[in-house]
């Protein structure tokens, strides 16, 4: 199929999803990912999300907020990043490994399992998502893209006690603007009809 073919392109490879079903419970849609692909580290607030790695081999790196840790609100990004100063909220890595198709199911839930994540095809690839609730915007439920820091950029660092060995699993994240680059298009999902009963 086209849309995992590498593309000769300076921008961002396209991305190209299928969208299955979605009814007021859950949405389900398939992401096909070309070679170096990504879908840039976003959130799923109040959601829980089953991802399955249908072929190929894609990166995964997720987080979970640290419940209690302190904030620093001195952080800015890089100004061709957001527009905005944000602060950066600190965050565990969860995931951060190669999946290569078949593979198990991953679950996120809302507070743990990955909730934030980014996905980046090794190979191409593609990977079926179930959102449930779905995305609402209406109901406070809309995607949030974040920027990852190393933990040790920002001063928060000294009010937490962290054992220098494990410093490269916990980051900093700073919410962002949609990224300019990022690209998903839209295409007619030709499979078995979903039927409500």
């Amino acid at each position: 199929m086209p849309f995992f073919s590498p593309q000769a392109t300076r921008r961002a490879p396209t991305i190209t999803y299928l969208h299955i079903h979605e009814c007021e419970k859950f949405s389900m849609g398939i992401f096909c990912l070309p070679p170096s692909g990504v879908l840039p580290l976003h959130n799923h607030p109040g959601m829980t999300v089953f991802s399955k790695l249908l072929f190929g081999t894609m990166h995964i790196k997720s987080y979970d907020w640290v419940v209690g840790a302190p904030s620093n609100a001195s952080a800015v990004a890089e100004p061709s990043q957001t527009a905005q100063r944000s602060e950066v909220r600190m965050a565990k890595v969860k995931v951060d490994s190669n999946l290569t198709a078949p593979c198990k199911t991953s679950i996120l839930y809302p507070a743990d399992g990955g909730n934030m994540h980014c996905f980046t095809a090794v190979t191409a690839c593609a990977v079926l998502d179930v959102l449930g609730p779905p995305y609402s915007d209406l109901e406070g439920r809309h995607c949030t893209y974040y920027l990852a820091y190393p933990f040790t950029k920002f001063s928060g660092d000294e009010q937490v006690s962290i054992p220098d060995e494990e410093k490269d699993k916990y980051a900093w994240l700073q919410e962002r603007d949609k990224p300019e680059d990022l690209v998903v298009e839209g295409a007619l999902y030709t499979g078995p009809v979903i039927r409500e009963n």
